[in-house]
């Protein structure tokens, strides 16, 4: 008989699921996910729970194998030395692989006032607290959207869909990620939706009030809610740990998502730094690590080398509301192409991919190992990535277990 293995998933994100969901396919494997919260939150939805046209959560028994040990608390601190985890309940939790899958959320403002005046939404919590805020205020009062990345898009686009007074700051440039074509086709659907648009290097936020928010210049602007979308930030749990991490607290790993540490840690998703050449922070990276991760330490089970990372991108899809969206093309790079798609069919491309979300963990849940999408072929464009970076590819830092 095999001797069972116990593993430990920190986070049930959409890493932490997908990683927990594959682990289930080996009958001599133990997995216990903890996760802070007892129901699964879908982020890509968080700014439809803002305005009201989405709850973004899902039961865990929807996504998550039946196989799957769910505990509900919070890991304080991981003793790699003893291989085991603190959590916030006194209880510690002991493992023979780890998967470090806790995710993102909203970066430190580091603006005077934006803390304490302004809304984050990159959390369950924080969008649960700015919903009773909106309700409260007017219906014409002002609204700013500080920040223009997807979650800023997304949040002015929704709440203006519903007469909202919106004005969205973006500190730069409308998208950055968009193509220019793609570009000019969010700002015209957000002038018919009445977002007012700020762009250009005179509108970034140099302070916020508690109704008003100042830009470059000394131009204020009334704001009677004022939602902060810029950034994204990681728990410190490893560097509390004393782990390795890069300047944002993401743990190191090599390109089998190895910590560089420690060969009994593994990670994946927005808090995973492999090679310190991280994905984009998305759901359309996380799912795919996750399941990297899980092949890794199956790998290891098994006697086996762990493949490398081999992992690409394909597009960024945009609500602009619940009536329009763009589905932006990319090249493998995760660099934007002139050709998107857009409007209705752009908003149901938007919608099938959110739900598509869902299913692929479900899927993975009642038959796992049937997710393919981390083994997209990417190799080639990864390795291309790391020889810009540093001159020439590293071998994957091989240890013994």
């Amino acid at each position: 008989m095999n001797e069972n293995t116990e593993v430990v998933v920190i986070g049930g994100g959409y890493a932490g699921v997908m990683a927990a969901n594959r682990l289930t396919q080996r009958g001599d494997v133990t997995v216990t996910l903890i996760n802070p919260r007892p129901s699964f939150v879908h982020r890509i939805r968080l700014h439809q729970l803002v305005g009201g046209t989405d709850g973004a959560v899902h039961d865990y028994r929807e996504v998550l194998a039946e196989g799957v040990r769910l505990v509900v608390d919070t890991v304080t601190r991981i003793d790699a030395a003893g291989r085991g985890v603190e959590l916030a309940s006194g209880a510690t939790v002991g493992y023979d692989y780890l998967v470090y899958a806790v995710g993102s959320g909203s970066a430190d403002p580091n603006v005077p006032g934006a803390a304490e005046f302004a809304y984050p939404i990159g959390t369950f919590e924080e969008a649960q607290r700015l919903r009773p805020v909106l309700d409260a205020a007017p219906a014409t009062a002002a609204v700013t959207v500080v920040g223009a990345g997807p979650t800023g898009i997304e949040t002015a686009a929704e709440l203006a869909e519903q007469g909202r007074s919106v004005t969205l700051v973006c500190g730069g440039v409308l998208g950055p990620y968009l193509h220019s074509r793609g570009r000019r086709s969010v700002a015209k659907r957000l002038a018919r939706l009445g977002v007012t648009v700020l762009d250009g290097p005179d509108t970034k936020v140099t302070a916020v009030t508690a109704d008003a928010v100042r830009i470059g210049g000394g131009r204020e602007l009334p704001s009677a809610v004022t939602i902060w979308t810029v950034g994204f930030g990681v728990p410190d749990l490893a560097v509390r740990s004393g782990l390795s991490t890069d300047v944002l607290g993401r743990l190191l790993t090599d390109e089998t998502l190895t910590s560089v540490d420690d060969v009994r840690i593994i990670a994946a998703g927005d808090s995973a730094a492999p090679s310190d050449l991280p994905l984009r922070m998305s759901c359309q990276a996380a799912m795919p690590l996750g399941a990297r991760a899980a092949d890794t330490i199956l790998s290891r089970i098994a006697g086996e080398r762990p493949e490398t990372l081999n992992q690409s991108f394909a597009a960024q899809c945009i609500s602009l509301g619940r009536a329009d969206g763009i589905f932006q093309f990319a090249k493998r790079t995760d660099v934007a192409v002139w050709f998107n798609v857009d409007g209705r069919l752009g908003a149901k491309l938007k919608e099938v991919v959110c739900v598509g979300v869902i299913k692929h963990m479900a899927d993975e849940a009642h038959k796992p190992g049937g997710y393919r999408l981390h083994r997209a072929g990417g190799a080639d464009t990864r390795r291309q990535q790391l020889q810009a970076k540093s001159g020439q590819a590293p071998a994957p830092a091989e240890r013994a277990v």
